[in-house]
């Protein structure tokens, strides 16, 4: 079969459609259903809503894991990771996604890194309310001594951007340099004051925090505390060279942001949306440690990331965190609070967004989950009630298009399939 074209001009941004048969991939390791309380028609259904969003076009390969009751029910991938573009010729090279297939998770990698932290306190290596200048003293600079980790965990520091910085690959790689500025930074609120999501520059002061506490590079501590004991294989941040084949390229699809999305955007990030994709695409980016935006990995893996934290900071017998670290972390500490770059109330723990009894990214009646969104419409989440871990990841990078609701119906399908069955 054909795939479907996109409109004239395609003024959607819209990628080609390919027949979900041609272009689905399954890992075979599957479980069945019913041992994770099932059935296969509740299996299907989840699919179904994939499928669904994929033949919006707004996305050129899409990942769903999702564990239950530790269980893997569903790791399937759908569409290509590269060559399917809105402005490609349909003859373009294409490669399918398979599970195997790496995707940045972008924002979601603060969860990561957020969970790093609370492991240097556990081990009194550092404390949440400590002021940040404790650590790093020449950050206390221009009022700065008052802000803490806790405040970098939760969007308050008052530096949610570096003011009159361009965003660029020769700043992003360079951790030192974005130090200093964010050292010589006078923040735009008091600590504590106001809610703003820092998109890029708290990632960099908690690795830093990281590194003076521990002496070791951010990505040298996960992967000597959290990844070699667990035994994961694809997740980290960055990729090598060697890598890239298997990484899905992130396309641009959708509308083009008009403000005040677009102002909104550029705010947060300090560039527009094609040039964030562009960045995130180039190998400097890909090679990089960027600890508040580029973990690579399968869906499996940050699925099953999630199902660490799930299980209280335990995973195949091996502990990394305790119960109470991780109930720290997931704890809130905002309740739909007015966020001032997102523009939007969103409810945070100290490194992860929080979901709601009415309504949330995580669907309906999901009160105790928690987990993060990626840039633009990644997700990732564990809810206890329901005993599942989730990793939905993508390629395309849509920020306005009426076909979104299509994404959040995969959570909310999700979560009407997986009923609520754990006292919490």
């Amino acid at each position: 079969m054909k795939p479907s074209e996109p409109l004239p001009g395609n003024p959607f941004r819209h990628v080609r459609v390919y027949p979900p048969e041609e272009v689905t991939r399954r890992n075979e390791a599957e479980c069945d259903p019913a041992e994770a309380g099932l059935t296969r028609a509740d299996v299907e259904a989840i699919w179904n809503a994939v499928v669904r969003f994929y033949r919006t076009g707004l996305q050129p390969s899409i990942a769903l894991c999702l564990r239950r009751r530790g269980k893997v029910v569903l790791d399937r991938t759908i569409g290509h990771l590269v060559g399917n573009e809105p402005d490609l010729p349909a003859d373009a090279p294409r490669l399918v996604a398979s599970p195997d297939t790496l995707y940045s998770l972008m924002s979601a990698s603060k969860s990561v890194t957020a969970m790093l932290v609370h492991l240097c306190s556990e081990r009194n290596l550092l404390r949440v309310d400590d002021a940040v200048a404790d650590y790093i003293p020449e950050f206390a600079r221009h009022g700065k001594h008052w802000i803490t980790i806790r405040h970098v965990l939760t969007h308050t520091a008052g530096i949610p951007v570096l003011p009159d910085v361009e965003l660029d690959l020769d700043l992003l790689a360079d951790p030192d340099r974005i130090l200093q500025l964010l050292c010589d930074a006078r923040p735009l609120t008091p600590p504590g004051r106001r809610l703003a999501y820092h998109a890029l520059t708290g990632g960099y002061i908690l690795a830093e925090v990281i590194r003076r506490v521990t002496g070791a590079e951010v990505k040298e501590f996960l992967e000597r505390e959290v990844l070699r004991p667990l035994g994961f294989r694809n997740l980290n941040y960055g990729v090598s060279p060697a890598e890239f084949g298997r990484t899905a390229k992130n396309v641009c699809t959708g509308l083009r942001p008009v403000f005040p999305v677009s102002w909104l955007l550029r705010r947060a990030l300090g560039t527009g949306l094609e040039e964030a994709v562009r960045l995130s695409n180039d190998p400097r980016f890909l090679t990089a440690v960027v600890p508040s935006g580029n973990i690579h990995c399968t869906a499996n893996e940050a699925s099953r990331f999630f199902q660490l934290l799930l299980n209280g900071g335990q995973l195949d017998g091996v502990r990394v965190f305790e119960r109470a670290t991780v109930r720290r972390a997931i704890g809130a500490q905002s309740y739909l609070a007015f966020d001032f770059t997102m523009w939007l109330p969103v409810g945070y723990g100290m490194g992860f967004m929080l979901g709601h009894e009415w309504a949330s990214l995580f669907g309906p009646r999901a009160p105790r989950a928690f987990g993060h969104i990626g840039f633009t419409n990644l997700l990732v989440w564990a809810d206890p009630e329901r005993d599942i871990a989730v990793a939905l990841l993508n390629n395309g990078k849509p920020m306005i298009n009426p076909d979104l609701v299509w994404w959040l119906n995969v959570s909310r399908v999700i979560a009407a399939r997986c009923p609520r069955e754990v006292p919490v």
